[in-house]
């Protein structure tokens, strides 16, 4: 909507105008109305308005003197129309002169006027898009000379203008580092790239390994470090559920010696890996006394967790890897080393898998992670990929050696027709089989025909049109005898299965 203020010292034209016309429609508000030009500069310097409509012939201060009067000032620009009659026209010709081109002839008339709104609505969106085009462009050339700084490459500078008019009363300049996953960053730099647009001393760069960096002045580093989490924490709230890293670095005085603070934010960008993806903003002050260790007996570990590995001891595995993945934290190990530490254990364990077996690590989705390729990594993430590799390869050694065939499946199916009266979960299954979730879900589908789910609710039901026809317990007392603490879910799969509720089914049975 574009604000529109109308001017004419005639309280009836005024009416007409504003009963008349279907402003809304046309894409305008009325912010004021007033009754002389003397008014009506005072009332475009206070409601900044697109558009104003003005008659020509009023007391005080005519439409074209006022025009003339807010023109000679330097005001933002500002569109008029005028009004006129016949015997007037040579106001309008007048009016050419001020770079007014638009008029709507007295008396009104509804249909015309709003084709003559049309075309300013029209002219107002080109020149509108014309100024953001503008701000953009501008805005680009900032980032890229501000990018090349980060960089330490000043090859670009900005002009003198564009200079002064970005660092004008800061006198410390520090860096906010983001960086998230491929899939979010298009969603996440937009939402920084919001946030930046318009605030002073506030530039947003693209960086690779799908990061980006807001560069922010300040008038202390006290201030900063008070902007790096306000600026966090908002971008956290706009992007919930979005995995984010986010530090920041040292302020510096000087625009042109960012490229140290960027590099503080990149070493405080290691440290995450000991943090959550949702943990809130990591400054290089915190972390300052707190070196990385890159001296770790590695060897020594692999070999005891690929004895776990040999006698197919999961559970001993996974207490080990805990106990390594403390000690790494503990030590603040830094996530290179432990990274080529879990490769090399991958490695280690995929010579174990006989060949036959060994293209099923592929088919699982247990090849390293997206993850490895650039440094948005957790510990927790890459211990968590490590237990399922493992469990994996124990998976396959012990169908490899006869331990685990159809006895599974058949021990569990016995088992869910011996609990489905319970709260059984997948996952609870899992836990009691020592098998992977996701894994023993595709087992059942394949071995069963069906999945776990479906023949959990298959037994539930099948019971439950027994229990019907025996007539003895209310609908309610034979949900909750088969499983169901939710009478509605119970609804929902019994007119699912059989096609009737339960009620109708009881009653065809009698």
């Amino acid at each position: 909507m574009y604000k529109v203020l109308l001017i004419d010292d005639e309280p009836s034209a005024l009416e007409a105008m504003q009963l008349w016309i279907d402003w809304q429609a046309l894409g305008f508000e009325i912010a004021g109305t007033c009754t002389n030009g003397q008014a009506g500069l005072q009332l475009i310097r206070e409601l900044a308005p697109d558009l104003v409509i003005t008659d020509v012939n009023m007391p005080l201060l005519n439409g074209l003197e006022m025009v003339d009067a807010w023109q000679q000032t330097g005001g933002r620009d500002t569109k008029f129309a005028i009004l006129s009659g016949y015997s007037e026209f040579e106001y309008a010709q007048t009016a050419i002169r001020f770079g007014i081109h638009h008029y709507l002839l007295k008396p009104l008339f509804p249909e015309e006027a709003a084709e003559e709104l049309r075309e300013m609505y029209r002219e107002l969106e080109r020149e509108e898009h014309s100024r953001k085009m503008g701000r953009l462009a501008a805005m680009e050339e900032t980032a890229a000379v501000i990018k090349g700084l980060l960089y330490g490459k000043p090859e670009g500078t900005l002009d003198g203008g564009s200079a002064a008019a970005l660092s004008a009363g800061f006198s410390c300049w520090n860096v906010l580092l983001i960086q998230t996953d491929p899939l979010n960053y298009t969603e996440v730099r937009g939402k920084a790239a919001a946030m930046s647009a318009g605030e002073a001393g506030m530039v947003l760069a693209d960086l690779e390994g799908y990061s980006c960096a807001v560069v922010y002045g300040s008038t202390a580093p006290g201030e900063g470090n008070t902007a790096a989490a306000r600026i966090a924490e908002e971008l956290r709230q706009a992007c919930p559920g979005i995995r984010l890293f986010i530090t920041a670095g040292d302020s510096v005085p000087e625009l042109s010696s960012i490229a140290g603070s960027y590099l503080r934010a990149k070493e405080a960008l290691q440290y995450c890996f000991y943090s959550e993806p949702s943990a809130g903003l990591l400054m290089f002050h915190d972390i300052r006394d707190t070196p990385l260790s890159r001296d770790y007996d590695h060897i020594r570990l692999a070999d005891v967790l690929i004895g776990f590995v040999n006698t197919l001891d999961l559970p001993g595995f996974r207490r080990e890897a805990e106990a390594a993945a403390s000690s790494f934290r503990e030590k603040l190990v830094s996530p290179d080393t432990v990274k080529k530490f879990v490769i090399h254990l991958v490695y280690k364990m995929r010579e174990l898998v006989p060949a036959p077996e060994a293209g099923q690590l592929q088919r699982k989705g247990t090849e390293p992670p997206a993850d490895f390729n650039y440094h948005m990594l957790t510990l927790g993430g890459l211990m968590e990929y490590l237990l399922a590799f493992a469990e994996e390869v124990i998976r396959l050694l012990l169908q490899e050696r006869g331990n685990r065939s159809q006895d599974v499946v058949r021990d569990i199916n016995r088992y869910i027709q011996e609990h489905y009266r319970e709260s059984l979960t997948i996952q609870r299954l899992a836990e009691i089989f020592y098998l992977h979730p996701v894994y023993l879900g595709q087992l059942l589908i394949k071995k069963n025909g069906i999945g776990f789910n479906e023949l959990l609710h298959n037994l539930r039901i099948e019971e439950a049109a027994r229990l019907l026809e025996e007539r003895t317990l209310k609908l309610s007392e034979i949900a909750e005898r088969v499983g169901y603490a939710n009478y509605g879910q119970f609804l929902k799969q019994f007119e699912k299965k059989m096609h009737l509720s339960p009620n109708e089914y009881r009653q065809a049975k009698s």
